[in-house]
């Protein structure tokens, strides 16, 4: 995979933890321009540290997704730093262990949907306008198979991931004149730390099964390899035994 991202600058937002932080592994050791963003400085700043032993650099910045003026802000930033941004990345998300109907407080349902869905908006809002004037660019969401089946992750956590399925969607048929793609990824259940948040413990027997963060970032890093010919508009990912 050496190389394959030579010459791109890729924005990761949501890179601290998780899928978000296996893609910017992967990205940078890919060879891309990594731009590395999130809310937990020390984490981004450790793994910063933990390329740069490798020789490799990324670019870190403390941004809330949650924020139009972090996402507005960090994209500024990354502009005038690198004066492109060629792939963009949403792997923020949450949930909540009160998720059910019977139990969610309406600011539950505000949090999960600010974080998964108006976060992804405030990114694309913020990206669309560079891509467009450079004709190309790859938008990518990490979305989860709550956005395409029915399930019991909670009616937020489902009405974002599938608000993040139509979100990309409308933006590849809108932008596709302008070069631009888009790309949904749908994995299930991933091994990191939102399953922390589950209404139940899982057994560790449950989560070797499980997809684990590079599973997921490894297929990202195949879509922002694809040629510009390419689109892949939605991908769907299952564990194999879970």
């Amino acid at each position: 995979m050496a190389d394959t991202l030579k010459g791109q600058v890729v924005l990761i937002v949501g890179a601290s933890s998780g899928i978000g932080r296996a893609t910017t592994l992967m990205a940078a050791r890919a060879g891309a321009t990594v731009v590395a963003a999130a809310r937990r400085k020390e984490r981004l700043e450790a793994m910063q540290a933990e390329l740069a032993g490798e020789g490799l650099r990324i670019v870190v910045y403390q941004a809330d997704a949650t924020s139009l003026d972090d996402l507005t802000s960090l994209v500024s930033a990354v502009l005038l730093e690198h004066g492109q941004i060629d792939i963009a990345v949403y792997a923020t998300g949450t949930n909540a262990p009160e998720r059910s109907m019977k139990v969610m407080p309406p600011e539950t349902w505000t949090n999960i949907l600010d974080t998964n869905l108006n976060g992804a908006f405030y990114l694309a809002h913020a990206v669309l306008p560079t891509m467009r004037q450079a004709g190309a660019g790859h938008i990518i969401f990490v979305s989860s198979t709550a956005g395409a089946i029915a399930d019991l992750s909670g009616a937020a956590y489902q009405a974002s991931k599938r608000g993040l399925l139509g979100l990309a969607h409308a933006i590849r048929l809108e932008e596709r004149a302008a070069g631009i793609r888009t790309c949904c990824v749908m994995p299930g259940l991933t091994n990191t730390e939102l399953v922390e948040k589950r209404p139940e413990k899982l057994s560790g027997e449950m989560l070797e099964k499980a997809l684990q963060p590079d599973d997921v970032a490894a297929t990202i890093l195949h879509v922002m390899a694809m040629p510009p010919r390419v689109t892949v508009p939605e991908i769907l990912m299952v564990p194999s035994l879970a």
